[in-house]
């Protein structure tokens, strides 16, 4: 099966991007484990068997860690800016308009938080929207790492659930069962807010870049 892979991203900016990571770490290497957690997805999600990548970013790469390396594996993606005002609407108008650029194709959508995916736990996440209308992944902090809809356009039951809450899986699974979906619950990951989260993460994928700029602090 052929489905969109849609990552959801903000450009990891010094000073705006994880800064529930500092202390200990200062605002540049909060920055660099951003970035890192967001290429090694970016590797894990173009490996990825029939995926078509759409990255819906926000943020100014000029300005970023890793900016100009983050912009050259850009390329092998579809970028589209991400638009809204509130994540919830900004994610509802990301599955809309991955819709209108692949239309007919199923989406599965991630964010840059949980670098330790791979390739073939991302197309397993996949694989029930051949029959299943939806799949949700929830996280260990009460949120979700992976919302996939045979329908993109049913991400609309997105606007208004609080995002970034300790009910926020809850509330999602709730919005979606209210309009008629029946998701696939995923296997649950943890997502990186915290340094504790940094460090358990990195201990589960201890060979790529997120591992590599976690250990830079001490």
């Amino acid at each position: 099966m052929t489905f969109c892979l849609l990552i959801v991203a903000k450009a990891p900016v010094p000073g705006f991007a994880k800064t529930r990571l500092c202390p200990p770490a200062t605002p540049e290497q909060a920055a660099e484990i951003a970035a890192a957690s967001l290429l090694d997805t970016l590797d894990a999600a173009l490996l990825t068997h029939r995926a078509r990548v759409v990255v819906a970013l926000t943020g100014a790469l000029g300005e970023a860690a890793r900016g100009e390396e983050i912009a050259a594996v850009l390329e092998n993606t579809d970028v589209i800016p991400q638009r809204g005002n509130g994540f919830d609407v900004r994610l509802a108008n990301a599955h809309a308009d991955t819709a209108t650029r692949h239309p007919g194709l199923p989406v599965l959508q991630i964010g840059m938080d949980t670098p330790q995916v791979t390739p073939g736990s991302l197309a397993a996440a996949a694989e029930p929207l051949i029959t299943r209308d939806s799949v949700l992944g929830l996280a260990e902090d009460g949120g979700w790492w992976a919302l996939g809809l045979a329908d993109p356009l049913h991400a609309k039951a997105l606007a208004g659930v609080p995002m970034s809450r300790h009910d926020t899986g809850r509330e999602t699974l709730r919005a979606l069962t209210d309009v008629g979906l029946r998701p696939r619950v995923l296997p649950t990951l943890s997502d990186v807010d915290t340094i504790a989260d940094a460090r358990r993460v990195a201990a589960a994928n201890p060979h790529g870049r997120f591992a590599r700029a976690v250990v830079e602090v001490r």
